[in-house]
C-alpha cells in the first residue's frame, strides 16, 4: 500500500483547520503544515496534530509557498488541501480505497474539487485538480494567484471530491497579486488575463473584466477552457451592465471554442429571451441545457446548477405562460427534485395545483354542460 503526505500552506487559519484535519488525519501517514505568518491559534492548532510545523516568509506568490511545503514531504504520495477544505465521509472512504489499491507507476491521481455548495447540498462548482502526486516527481507550482501544478506522466482520474468550505472570502487579494504583477511589468498569458478578468468581476469592475476576457481570446495560445469561459463570463460582465444584446453575443461567441453547445451557455441564452418575454425561444434554450449530460472527465469548470434544477425552474415560468401547466408543473417538480425547501419552487408547486385544480374544475363542467345538452336534444 502507498504512503501519503499531507502538505498544507496556512494562515490565520483557526477557525477551519482543526475541521479540515479532523477529516483527512487517519487516511495520510503524514502531516506538514507550512505557516506563512498567522498571527493567531493556528500554529497552536496545527500541533496538536502533527510536530512537522514549519515556517516560510511570505513572498506574495503562493507557488512559492505550495513548493516550499512539498519539500517536507517524505512519504511515496503528496497530497495537498487548503484549511478550508474538507473530505467528506464517502470520499474519505473512497480515498482510503485508493491507498490500498492505487497502482504505484501512477504519477497522479485527479480529483474533483466541489469549489461551491448550495444551502441544499448542491454542488455548484466543481472541476478536476492533479491532487494527489508521485514524491518523487518533484511536480512545481505554477501561478502566481490562482496556481497550477505543472504535472505529466501517468495520471488517472478518480472520483473522490474534495469539497471547499470556507467561511470567509478574501477580497481583493488576488486582485492586488495581478496589479503588482502589471506594476512589475511582467507579462500575462492567455490564463492570467482569465484569472485577471475573474478577480476584476468578483470585485465590482465588470468593465475591465471585459477588456481581460478580450485579451484572453485574443491569443493564439492559451487553454480553450479558459477562452470558452471568458466568453461566459464576459456575457456576465455585459448583462451587468445592462447590455443585454452584447451579452447575447459573448454567448454564442463561447460556441467557438467549445464547439458544442454547454448547459453553462444555454441556461443563459435562455434568460435572455425569457426577459424579452420570448417564452418559446426561451424554453427552447432551457430544454437544450437539461439534455447536457456531466462529462465526468472534465477539467475545466462546471457548473451543475445550469443543466439541474436551474432551467427546470426556468421552464416551469416559461410553460406557464405558454400555457402549458402540466409541463410546468413537470419541470418545477424536476427543480424541487434538487432543491425541495426552495421558497421560489415551493410557491410554484402551490400556484400550479391550485391552477391544475381549477382547470380540472373547468373542463368537468364543460363535460357536464355538453352532456346536460345532449340529454335534452
Amino acid at each position: 500500500m502507498i504512503t501519503v503526505s499531507l502538505c498544507m500552506i496556512v494562515k490565520n487559519e483557526e477557525d477551519v483547520l482543526a475541521r479540515c484535519l479532523d477529516t483527512i488525519k487517519d487516511c495520510v501517514d503524514e502531516i506538514n503544515i507550512v505557516d506563512t505568518g498567522s498571527t493567531d491559534r493556528t500554529v497552536e492548532i496545527a500541533k496538536q496534530y502533527t510536530d512537522r510545523v514549519f515556517f516560510f516568509e511570505w513572498t506574495g506568490r503562493f507557488a512559492d509557498a505550495r513548493n516550499e511545503s512539498f519539500k517536507y514531504a517524505t512519504k511515496d504520495y503528496i497530497l495537498y488541501l487548503d484549511a478550508d477544505d474538507v473530505v467528506l465521509e464517502e470520499d474519505r472512504e473512497k480515498f482510503k480505497k485508493l491507498k490500498e489499491t492505487l497502482d504505484p507507476a501512477v504519477d497522479s491521481v485527479s480529483m474533483f474539487y466541489n469549489a461551491g455548495m448550495d444551502q441544499f447540498g448542491n454542488v455548484t462548482l466543481r472541476y478536476r485538480r492533479n491532487r494527489l502526486v508521485k514524491r518523487e516527481k518533484n511536480f512545481q507550482w505554477g501561478g502566481d494567484a490562482h496556481n497550477y501544478l505543472n504535472v505529466f506522466g501517468h495520471i488517472i482520474n478518480s472520483d473522490i471530491g474534495i469539497t471547499h468550505k470556507s467561511v470567509r472570502h478574501a477580497t481583493g487579494r488576488n486582485l492586488s497579486i495581478y496589479k503588482d504583477k502589471i506594476e512589475r511589468g511582467d507579462s500575462f498569458s492567455p490564463r492570467d488575463y482569465f484569472y485577471y478578468g475573474n478577480e476584476l468581476r468578483e470585485n465590482g469592475h465588470p468593465e475591465e473584466a471585459i477588456e481581460s476576457y478580450d485579451k484572453c481570446i485574443a491569443l493564439k495560445e492559451g487553454w480553450v477552457e479558459d477562452k470558452f469561459y471568458a466568453c461566459i463570463n464576459k456575457a456576465d460582465c455585459y448583462t451587468r451592465l445592462k447590455e443585454n444584446q452584447k451579452a447575447l453575443e459573448s454567448l454564442f461567441q463561447s460556441f467557438v471554442f467549445s464547439r458544442t453547445p454547454r448547459p453553462e451557455a444555454c441556461s443563459r441564452i435562455g434568460d435572455k429571451f425569457k426577459v424579452a418575454n420570448q417564452f418559446k425561444d426561451a424554453s427552447y434554450w432551457y430544454e437544450l441545457a437539461v439534455l447536457m449530460k456531466p462529462d465526468e472527465n472534465q477539467w475545466s469548470f462546471s457548473y451543475p446548477a445550469f443543466s439541474t434544477w436551474y432551467p427546470h425552474l426556468q421552464l416551469c415560468v416559461c410553460y406557464d405562460k405558454l400555457g402549458d401547466i402540466e409541463k410546468s408543473y413537470e419541470n418545477n417538480e424536476k427543480a424541487r427534485e434538487y432543491r425541495p425547501q426552495d421558497p421560489a419552487v415551493l410557491h410554484n408547486k402551490h400556484y400550479l395545483e391550485k391552477k391544475m385544480e381549477k382547470l380540472k374544475e373547468e373542463k368537468e363542467k364543460k363535460e357536464q354542460e355538453k352532456e346536460d345538452k345532449v340529454e335534452k336534444e
